[in-house]
């Protein structure tokens, strides 16, 4: 396996410097803690609050926020025992309310926990009714179809009440996310978008307004399924449609979880199986994807592929793309090939965008070069660039992807090009092997370096994706059975026969092992960059097994949310849910060894100034699931995290998605509001050697208001920066001057708001912006002392105090340039590739180097310079910066 590790410890400071605060939370135990009674869990870093419980049997998912403050959920395979309406699946509001957005959970009541079959039978909240707009199967689109139903291209409803076979999830059982996109500049009219998590997927569309008391009504008459629409089926169709997003250019953004992607599994890599000269044990679902019935593959095997299970409905979607229907028996799938229309696995697994959202019908686009996963939700940053995924289940991975232009920018979405990353979890804190013990992971943070997997264009994965359309399950026998050919009789030894081929040699229909061997060794020896052409398909159309064989942090377990509040720039935070906190996160292998919390974690990433998140802290910690944590009220805690939503003030939305699993009295799953601490926080900052750089000192949020604040900011390291003043916004009616410690050191600020010009609910506030110069070469911490800050009423805010970060580069080189410019890092790696301090990358820096390995101002900042990372200064740093240009 190839160790990727590189430099790490240094990146993650540098990547912090270069926007990321980080607050000192970490420790580790003196002892190892055991798994079942992990310390912290369950706890809360601010407070949070429960809004309502859903009906029994059903999840809460898919929470939107209107920009009035409504708020919708929908309602998830709910019970068919539960009383009317909330025996079936559906999409509802909550009447009459609205949060207030102001940050503070004063807004509404706590929900008192069901004790009551009547009340557990319901969707609740402590004042208001869930009303809903629309419930699966409801005829829509002028009675020519039903609501949340996929359907053959000639119109028949695909579902088992009209086709025999496996379908994953009940027809318009399973309403996920939703978006509203709205068409009129109030905000009142416009279209609710709606996942349905089936396969063959779905997405609907209907028209909802609000009525004149304020209540929302929906049109189901001109309501439509855009999986039937031409547009749709034209790319395949989707299938799993889970969680999304509201892109930042205002569309609904669809994630398809496909479960059945893994070629491994678990903690099993491709290398392994190649080395064994056999899957047995190893090999995953994704393998048997055209094989006839393929969720009964276990039937011949002596274990069960990961993800199998979800192969279920993949002959329903042949017969969506328009397959001739295969005679089959009552109560399973025939084996009886389909050898006309079959789905081609690649073209599943992605974000889905319906560009031109208001038209008929919208335009999806597929992000292939997002990579391919049981996506269960996206979010694209401000910059419209950057993109953070999360795959479910178990083994799974984040992922990031940078486009090189603002996504929405380019005339053609298969224009769009971009790098995709997968994670590296790099601090010995988060690893057992390293740390010499286990520690609590309610109490260490996750340090990132994130590792290019490939660089391509939506055009490049459409062609290199339809090379295997034409693969169907007549292949899949021919292909690896020896004497089988079409028109044969599928017998049980024939299925057998293929079945043991491709646990031994792979499916040899779709990209083999063999190749996923051979990029992973190219990378290594090249870099991401440097593979043959025909491999660059291979970490975008097999993310995670491409992942998984450089060494990735492939560990996380139900990575189930991720969101930031729309607009968040540098300095917000990214929330990550991880719904399960075990597994290969709490085992012996791999780069996390932490204990267990089986009622996951919520992480959140700090955005740093190029959207960026180097670090994840916990801030959200579900209980043990152990006697001892039995709760008479379930207040402690959201237990199995799915979504989590960002309020525009910064408040977050969490839905549990663990039924009957965890250790509350009661089996209902439920919505809170998490209520984030008041952040106290220090720009981080990276300034040329002899230069000066700017620093600002905010307030993350003020739900209450603001009168004055005293604050002290603090350098830990002598001899790299010092403070020269500060400055404060206009705003602030009263301001003493910055008092600067006689070293540099420390400067004190003091300002009171005299005119109330910061209001309740203010984010992201100024204080003061600090001036520092940079004294020489190093890094140093921007420590945070708060002595008081009050409310606009006069009560002191509780507030969390977070350090930021200075950077100062290595001195000109060789007496520099003309002008002395000081060497820049321009990519932010720990490297300083521009030599000579023009602000780029050029061969002027190459000869600069070249000229100047033995003087002192290169000798003495080897990390600086050592572009080959062998930890010392030689000429092939300047081999490794000439193939940098």
């Amino acid at each position: 396996m190839v160790d990727l590790n590189r430099r790490n410890l240094m990146k993650s400071s540098v990547a912090a410097a270069l926007g990321a605060s980080v607050v000192g939370i970490a420790s580790g135990s003196e002892t190892e803690i055991p798994e079942s009674d992990t310390s912290s869990a369950p706890s809360v870093v601010g407070d949070i609050k429960r809004f309502s419980t859903t009906a029994y049997g059903a999840e809460v998912t898919g929470p939107f926020v209107f920009e009035n403050g409504g708020l919708l959920y929908s309602l998830q395979h709910p019970s068919g025992d539960n009383p009317e309406p909330f025996d079936r699946a559906g999409v509802g509001y909550f009447s009459g309310f609205t949060f207030e957005l102001d940050g503070d959970n004063d807004d509404f009541e706590e929900v008192p926990v069901p004790t009551s079959d009547s009340a557990q039978g319901k969707v609740r909240s402590a004042n208001h009714e869930y009303v809903l707009l629309g419930q699966g199967r409801e005829p829509i689109n002028g009675g020519s179809e039903r609501l949340g139903v996929t359907q053959t291209p000639d119109g028949n409803d695909i579902s088992l009440d009209n086709f025999e076979g496996t379908q994953y999830g009940g027809a318009a059982t399973n309403p996920d996310c939703n978006q509203f996109v709205p068409t009129d500049d109030a905000g009142t009219e416009g279209y609710l978008f709606t996942n349905w998590e089936n396969s063959p997927g779905n997405v609907s569309r209907i028209p909802i307004s609000m009525t004149e008391d304020g209540e929302w009504e929906a049109d189901l008459e001109n309501a439509i399924n855009l999986a039937n629409t031409e547009p749709l089926r034209e790319l395949g169709g989707t299938r799993i449609n889970c969680y999304g997003d509201l892109s930042p250019w205002d569309t609904m953004i669809s994630s398809e979880e496909n479960y059945a992607h893994p070629r491994v599994s678990l903690t099993n890599t491709v290398g392994d199986i190649v080395d064994a000269g056999s899957g047995e044990g190893m090999i995953g679902g994704c393998q048997f994807w055209n094989r006839p019935n393929p969720s009964d593959c276990t039937e011949n095997l002596d274990f069960s592929p990961q993800g199998y299970w979800a192969l279920s409905g993949v002959e329903f979607l042949a017969y969506y793309l328009g397959a001739d229907r295969i005679d089959q028996g009552s109560d399973a799938n025939t084996t009886e090939p389909i050898s006309d229309v079959y789905p081609n696995p690649y073209r599943y697994g992605y974000h889905v965008d319906f560009r031109e959202p208001t038209a008929d019908p919208p335009q999806p686009v597929k992000y292939y070069v997002m990579g391919r996963a049981a996506w269960e939700a996206p979010n694209i940053q401000a910059d419209r660039k950057t993109a953070y995924g999360l795959s479910d289940g178990d083994n799974k991975g984040i992922y990031k992807f940078v486009a090189d232009e603002e996504i929405d920018s380019y005339d053609d979405p298969m224009d769009i090009e971009g790098t995709l990353y997968a994670p590296k979890i790099t601090n010995d804190a988060a690893s057992a092997e390293d740390a010499g013990v286990r520690n609590n992971p309610a109490e260490t943070d996750l340090v990132i370096d994130w590792l290019p997997l490939g660089h391509a264009s939506q055009r490049e994965c459409e062609a290199w994706i339809a090379e295997y359309d034409d693969v169907t399950q007549v292949d899949y026998l021919e292909a690896h059975t020896e004497s089988w050919s079409e028109g044969d009789e599928v017998t049980d030894e024939v299925l057998a026969e293929a079945d043991r081929t491709v646990v031994e040699d792979g499916n040899q229909n779709y990209i083999t092992n063999e190749e996923i061997v051979e990029w992973a060794r190219q990378y290594e020896e090249n870099g991401y960059d440097g593979v043959d052409e025909e491999l660059r398909r291979v970490p975008f159309l097999e993310t995670r097994a491409a992942a998984k064989e450089i060494g990735a942090s492939i560990e996380f377990n139900k990575a189930e949310g991720v969101d930031s509040r729309d607009g968040a720039g540098p300095g917000e935070f990214v929330y990550f849910g991880i719904s399960e906190f075990n597994d290969a996160l709490a085992d012996e292998e791999g780069d996390i060894q932490l204990d267990r919390i089986d009622g996951g974690i919520i992480f959140r990433g700090e955005l740093e100034q190029d959207y960026n998140v180097s670090r994840l802290e916990p801030v959200i910690v579900g209980p043990d699931f152990v006697p001892s944590d039995r709760q008479a009220d379930g207040d402690d805690g959201v237990a199995n995290i799915d979504n989590v939503y960002v309020m525009d003030d910064g408040r977050v939305i969490c839905c549990e998605d663990g039924f009957k699993a965890g250790p509350a009295n009661f089996p209902n799953d439920g919505l809170y509001v998490y209520q984030p601490p008041v952040d106290v926080d220090v720009e981080s900052l990276a300034i040329a050697n002899g230069g000066s750089g700017e620093a600002d000192l905010t307030v993350s949020s003020l739900p209450n208001g603001f009168s004055g604040a005293r604050v002290t900011v603090s350098t830990s390291d002598d001899g790299v920066a010092e403070f020269t003043g500060a400055s404060y916004d206009d705003a602030l009616g009263m301001t003493a001057d910055p008092k600067v410690a006689a070293d540099g050191q420390s400067v004190e600020l003091r300002v009171a708001d005299l005119d109330g010009e910061i209001q309740p609910g203010a984010q992201n506030v100024t204080l003061g912006t600090l001036e520092l110069d940079a004294d020489g070469t190093g890094t140093t911490d921007l420590e945070v002392t708060v002595h008081d800050i009050d409310d606009e009423g006069g009560s002191e805010i509780d507030v969390q105090e977070r350090m930021g970060m200075v950077v100062t580069g290595p001195p000109a080189i060789g007496g520099g340039p003309a002008g002395g410019q000081a060497p820049t890092d321009p990519d932010g790696d720990g490297l300083y590739e521009d030599v000579n301090g023009n602000g780029r990358m050029d061969y002027a820096d190459i000869e600069l180097l070249f000229e100047n390995l033995d003087d002192e101002s290169v000798t003495m900042n080897v990390e600086a310079y050592d572009f080959n990372e062998n930890g010392q200064i030689d000429y092939d740093d300047v081999v490794e910066l000439y193939e940098e240009q």
